[in-house]
């Protein structure tokens, strides 16, 4: 079961008091605070996710081939110009300067 956000919206549309709630996807999101009654509103935030990771893993997945071979393009900026080069990818200039 899900978890969502709340968070107490005072009349002056400031913001109060966050609180987490277990919900089924389907019910309906709150609109008032299930123990005091204020209202509320639903808050948007970042999922959490459990991935394996390791740095080995996360190194080889941004290897510039690895990142060629899935269709990206990547750049690395030269410190002493400014200039940066693609190092990885087909698709864009070969250099450009921001």
């Amino acid at each position: 079961m899900p978890i969502y956000e709340y968070e107490v919206v005072h009349e002056d549309e400031t913001t109060g008091e966050r609180f987490e709630i277990h919900q089924s996807i389907h019910d309906e999101p709150l609109s008032r605070h299930p123990e005091t009654g204020e209202p509320v509103r639903r808050v948007i935030t970042a999922p959490t996710l459990t991935l394996k990771h390791s740095t080995g893993r996360e190194q080889k997945m941004l290897e510039n081939s690895n990142l060629e071979k899935k269709g990206f393009t990547k750049y690395e900026r030269d410190r002493s110009t400014g200039t940066y080069h693609r190092v990885a990818g087909k698709e864009g200039p070969e250099t450009f300067q921001r």
